[in-house]
């Protein structure tokens, strides 16, 4: 019984931290963020709305500076203010933030962004558990070994979501007459950004995969829709 307390302690302590990040997410998004109003995102937001045979996309602008995107459990899509500040500035098209929307709404049909919430609580629950267990054999190291093993997991699982995410993009944009290109042409943008970000740190720790690898996916993905065209 002495030995299940970790794992028993670890799946309370999920449940209670996912019930907590819902609550602390939703709160958050609702204090710093208001909808688009931009007329001319808000045309192009329109043409993704009708490719999925819905009223509206509704989006808003979170109050955060950085450069990002996110799709909020509840299915909101959110741009940050850093980002919206680069489409006025010009550094970044509408038809490339249109992109960026269209990746969040991949999130969203495709169930990541709650289980990402879930994820979250989970890795949290298994890093305790592994650090309780392993903490009796490997004192000290035993806590460095939980958070590598389950940084390695995360970074595993939201690399695959991200690659989801792009090809549901790629074929909402093509169907709204948008296409692939600003995809693309974004990822360029970013890659500096994504370096920075990331350091010296492996590619396989990475949350998101790298711009090259990105790209690439995305042109056989067109290349196979090609090949398939009468």
């Amino acid at each position: 019984m002495l030995k299940l307390t970790p794992i028993l302690l670890a799946v309370l302590y999920a449940v209670a931290m996912y019930q907590f990040s819902v609550w602390r997410t939703k709160k958050e998004l609702d204090a710093r963020s208001t909808e688009l109003a931009d007329p001319r995102l808000r045309r192009i937001t329109d043409r993704l709305a009708a490719a999925l045979d819905l009223a509206r996309v509704p989006v808003y602008v979170y109050e955060i500076d950085p450069v990002n995107g996110l799709a909020a459990p509840d299915g909101r899509i959110f741009i940050t203010r850093g980002f919206y500040r680069k489409y006025q500035s010009g550094e970044v098209s509408a038809e490339e933030m249109a992109s960026v929307i269209a990746h969040e709404l991949g999130h969203v049909a495709l169930g990541h962004a709650r289980r990402r919430m879930i994820d979250f609580s989970g890795q949290n629950a298994l890093r305790t558990a592994l650090a309780m267990i392993l903490g009796r054999y490997v004192p000290f190291v035993g806590v460095w070994i939980a958070n590598m093993l389950t940084s390695l997991l995360a970074a595993r699982l939201s690399q695959g979501d991200e690659y989801e995410a792009d090809a549901y993009a790629a074929a909402l944009l093509t169907k709204a007459g948008i296409g692939v290109e600003p995809q693309k042409s974004l990822f360029r943008k970013l890659e500096e950004l994504t370096q920075q970000r990331a350091g010296m740190a492996p590619a396989w720790l990475m949350t998101h995969p790298k711009v090259d690898q990105r790209i690439e996916a995305l042109e056989k993905l067109e290349a196979r829709w090609e090949t398939k065209r009468p």
